[in-house]
């Protein structure tokens, strides 16, 4: 079969989009140059903080393999320590070299994002009316918004919109606003960038802070991208792959301590309660009763007839998440698989999952000739607050 028909087949299976709703029209992703395996993380982790108590590596080699990730991208690295052998040592005043590595690191890899999505977009960059950039890295003025828009020769009259320090759920609160900005701007085309990365939180282990373990365990470096758009010019192009239906944004009363965040001259400081993967599971099933009821999917719809995105913020919140709403196995893999792959990169990582939902929709698609009963799904992601997001999802 040759490339065009491939393409046109390819092309007919796809669900017409509604009018007036925002769509991805294209999705991108960069990392950091380093790349670690989790096999060798705590060896090189224990190393490099010259940490010579057994009991810590111990719990950190039990945490490396309960996280079930299997590698991960940073931007830390042999050199960056080498110049800055003060970002390992306890208690030293480091605000101003974590800012000095991190904020050119996260446009850096968000322009690499950027422009990797905006070729799969096939439209010039001087196209795009709006630029949205999610980070929890950085700190500056102007802010990584501006950077970014100049880095990709955007217009000087792009409307910006920063977002920061909204940790795991940012990536889904960008799609919000994505959205609404798509659909009140006819003909607009927006931007949404992502970027993470570990630097601000970097430090040696200690017993009294048992959760800096668990972040050393799991988090990683990234960024993203998607271009989000309303009514899709076929003259030019534009090949939607999600439809962006509804949105919500929920937080949980008298949760605002479970994930505390705190900026200090030493970095950024981060505490997770244990009750967290608890706390989501008691409030999961009705906030996506109430997403689906106001996005107005019919109340016969069952957990199963859906797809879902879910940020893997860990196993825990997974496997709880799955229980709760009976999902059957393998509803969950693209979520797992992002995981697995990249770790827990903060905003980013609901783009990683969406992007493997993309192709594990497609291969059903094609496998069933485009009659599939999966239409509809939910993405969603959890973040301090306790702070829910989620979106009603339509597959095109």
């Amino acid at each position: 079969m040759s490339q065009k028909n491939g393409d046109h087949n390819l092309a007919a299976l796809r669900r017409a989009p509604t009018p007036g709703k925002a769509t991805l029209l294209a999705i991108g992703k960069a990392f950091p140059s380093q790349l670690i395996p989790q096999e060798c993380l705590v060896e090189g982790y224990i190393r490099d903080t010259k940490c010579d108590d057994p009991a810590i590596k111990e719990k950190l080699e039990r945490l490396c393999k309960t996280t079930t990730v299997k590698r991960r991208f940073t931007v830390m690295s042999r050199e960056i320590l080498d110049k800055y052998p003060e970002l390992a040592t306890e208690g030293s005043p480091t605000i101003r070299q974590r800012l000095e590595i991190a904020n050119p690191a996260v446009v850096d890899m968000a322009a690499d994002a950027s422009l990797a999505c905006i070729k799969e977009w096939g439209r010039p960059a001087t196209d795009i009316t709006h630029l949205v950039y999610v980070s929890s890295s950085e700190i500056r003025l102007p802010g990584g918004d501006l950077h970014l828009a100049t880095r990709l020769g955007l217009r000087s009259d792009v409307g910006r919109v920063m977002l920061y320090f909204l940790g795991c759920y940012g990536g889904v609160t960008g799609l919000r606003v994505a959205k609404d900005i798509a659909e009140n701007n006819p003909g607009s085309r927006v931007l949404l960038a992502t970027s993470e990365t570990t630097i601000l939180g970097f430090r040696p282990p200690s017993k009294a802070r048992p959760y800096d373990l668990v972040g050393a365990a799991l988090f990683g470096d990234g960024a993203a991208a998607v271009v989000v758009g309303a009514d899709p010019v076929e003259g030019k192009k534009e090949e939607p792959f999600m439809e962006l239906s509804y949105a919500v944004q929920e937080f949980l009363p008298g949760t605002h301590g479970v994930i505390d965040g705190r900026l200090s001259e030493e970095g950024i400081n981060f505490k997770l309660g244990r009750d967290l993967p608890e706390k989501i599971e008691g409030k999961i099933e009705e906030f996506c009763r109430k997403l689906m009821r106001n996005g107005g999917l019919d109340c016969g719809v069952g957990f199963n007839e859906l797809f879902w995105a879910v940020h893997p913020g860990g196993p825990a919140i997974l496997n709880r998440l799955e229980g709760k709403l009976g999902l059957e196995e393998g509803k969950l893999d693209c979520s797992r698989r992002a995981l697995m792959d990249y770790g827990n990169v903060s905003s980013n990582t609901i783009f990683y999952v969406m992007e493997y939902m993309r192709e594990e929709l497609m291969k059903k698609k094609e496998r069933k000739g485009g009659e599939y009963k999966e239409e509809w799904g939910l993405g969603l992601a959890f973040g301090p607050g306790i702070t829910f997001e989620g979106l009603l999802l339509r597959s095109l």
